[in-house]
């Protein structure tokens, strides 16, 4: 399987403050991760990091055999990485349809297949950004990042504080996205039983390094190491 995305003795934070210690990890294209962790063990530095938002202090990351460790973040979207984050950031001061037309670019993933995906958007593509519930602005942000049609989708915690039934439905369109449709995708998630289902492979983070690197059906069969790595409990 052709590799997608390597991470090598990667060092990053904030200033002079290092988050991440030597961090090293690969994604086969097609492939999709669960990232997890405790709060506070570097999960959203290291999408940070991988966007190119962050203080680089050592290490090399590479996209599709590509050194991608100085580029900036426009220019490592047109590479290829989409992102999601924890913040949304969709633009506020335009419509949810300008929203998705701003950014799309040619490929699979249109505008027409984003309202198929979430008719509630299209329901309401002509309302602003200020006028969507938190779930309508993840589907929005999820949607946005669809469109740029990107090798490799990072989501950070996409499922973080929404209703229980809109959790449901972001679920399952992540899941047909990464497990049905073989986008690669990195997925940040505080509960691993989510996310483990519908992920081929899991990286665990602690203290800025990782602890742990398999499968996700192998670490979701060994509920005693997600006790001891995370403090999940069976």
């Amino acid at each position: 399987m052709r590799e997608l995305l390597r991470v090598e003795g990667l060092k990053a934070g904030y200033g002079e403050a290092v988050v991440l210690n030597g961090i090293s990890l690969t994604l086969a294209a097609g492939e999709s991760l669960a990232l997890l962790g405790r709060n506070g063990t570097g999960k959203t530095t290291l999408i940070n990091t991988l966007v190119g938002v962050t203080r680089r202090h050592a290490g090399r990351i590479t996209l599709d055999g590509a050194d991608v460790s100085a580029l900036l973040p426009y220019q490592r979207a047109e590479r290829g990485i989409g992102w999601v984050p924890q913040e949304r950031n969709i633009f506020k001061s335009l419509t949810v349809e300008e929203n998705l037309t701003a950014v799309a670019r040619p490929g699979p993933w249109s505008v027409k297949r984003v309202y198929e995906m979430f008719p509630r958007l299209q329901e309401r593509r002509l309302n602003m950004g200020t006028q969507l519930s938190g779930g309508e602005q993840q589907m929005l942000a999820f949607g946005r990042a669809l469109v740029l049609n990107p090798k490799l989708l990072l989501l950070d915690e996409p499922l973080e504080g929404l209703a229980p039934i809109i959790v449901e439905e972001l679920l399952r369109s992540v899941a047909r996205v990464v497990r049905d449709e073989g986008l690669s995708a990195i997925v940040v998630e505080q509960n691993p039983r989510l996310i483990l289902g519908i992920t081929q492979q899991a990286v665990v983070l602690d203290r800025g390094s990782v602890v742990h690197q398999g499968t996700s059906e192998a670490l979701l069969r060994e509920p005693q190491t997600l006790e001891r790595l995370l403090a999940v409990s069976r």
